[in-house]
């Protein structure tokens, strides 16, 4: 390639689909516009920008007045930001043993945040005020991490959702314990959609007190919020969020695309889609020879066992995680832009796969 060659744009085939992870699919069309309109000029750094102060107010029409929202780069960061704001350094959490900032984060909220996690197994990856108890304990002995925290991910790592009043159950159940609550909403687009509430029926309306609110999966580039529902609940977020290396500088590029997330249902109707394709490809699972589907589809996966060898022949074609290699349970995730043909596409190549098995 001579220096007057043009060097190709693009370099990967955009027609393909995975079920790998909602975090694969592109920026939404939508969000990249947000992106290009808020670019050009000069705006104020680390927040002081106009699109930063307008996610405020969108961010309040949709969890309530009064809320806070914090920019940050990634979800990781998000998490391990709020949980560290919640808690003293001898404080602990309790979440489930599927729980992201468990199983995923590469420790980074003990090593980072310097927090204790309380884990509790689960069938379904949803905490309840009675599995909260078997780590609930222990308040005022100096030889334990203090429970001072629950974390709930919404929807939750198995594709499962919290309802409204599951939430308030557990939010009372917390905080007459005196702890407070955090949601992990990585997938908090899809919970809502699936459910057919808006964010603040089980956030806010429910007693939560810290939400990390995604954007990644469900269609920004980059970016998601740290937003405060209960200022009580939390301190020195302003200062953790730069020693977290959370600050961006150029802020208003994060705001932006969450405020296009925001507006005009781009949320909704993303979130919407990929659940959709998640309950097509149930449907076309279901009831397949060898094939076991291991837990309710509430957002936008679908989790399965499928026979020995069936999977990594499959993958051959269609790139997609294990969840339990020791049972073959697999995991396939929707995006935004799953479409039918995608789906259809898969389930029969599934069929192939396992006529051949």
């Amino acid at each position: 390639m001579t220096s007057d060659t043009p060097m190709p744009r693009r370099l990967h085939d955009p027609s393909y689909r995975g079920f790998a992870s909602d975090n694969y699919a592109g920026a939404h069309p939508e969000v990249l516009e947000a992106l290009a309109a808020a670019n050009g000029g000069h705006q104020i750094a680390y927040g002081g920008d106009v699109y930063t102060a307008r996610l405020q107010e969108v961010m309040a029409a949709h969890f309530g007045d009064g809320v806070e929202a914090f920019p940050v780069f990634n979800g990781t960061g998000a998490n391990v930001l709020s949980l560290q704001s919640m808690l003293p350094r001898w404080g602990a959490v309790i979440c489930t043993a599927t729980a992201h900032i468990h199983t995923d984060e590469n420790a980074a909220p003990e090593r980072v945040a310097g927090l204790k996690l309380l884990t509790v197994a689960t069938p379904d990856g949803k905490l309840t005020p009675e599995l909260i108890d078997r780590e609930a304990w222990g308040w005022g002995d100096e030889h334990r991490a203090q429970p001072l925290a629950v974390s709930i991910t919404q929807s939750t790592e198995l594709g499962t959702a919290y309802s409204p009043a599951e939430v308030r159950a557990i939010a009372d159940h917390v905080h007459e314990r005196g702890m407070t609550l955090h949601m992990d909403g990585a997938r908090l687009s899809n919970a809502a959609a699936g459910l057919g509430v808006p964010f603040r029926a089980f956030t806010t309306d429910a007693g939560v007190d810290l939400v990390s609110f995604g954007g990644t999966k469900n269609g920004l580039l980059f970016g998601e919020a740290v937003v405060v529902l209960n200022p009580d609940a939390t301190d020195g977020l302003t200062y953790l969020r730069k020693l977290n290396m959370q600050l961006a500088s150029k802020m208003r590029f994060v705001s932006a695309q969450l405020i296009a997330l925001l507006s005009d249902d781009v949320w909704l109707r993303s979130a919407s889609a990929a659940n959709a394709m998640a309950q097509r490809l149930r449907a076309g699972v279901e009831g397949l020879p060898g094939v076991t589907l291991t837990q309710a589809t509430q957002a936008n996966g679908v989790f399965a066992i499928v026979p020995p060898g069936v999977a990594d022949r499959l993958r051959e074609s269609f790139r997609f995680y294990d969840w339990d290699p020791s049972t073959g349970e697999v995991r396939w995730m929707c995006a935004f832009d799953t479409t039918e043909a995608d789906v259809d596409a898969f389930v029969a190549a599934l069929r192939r796969e396992l006529a051949a098995s």
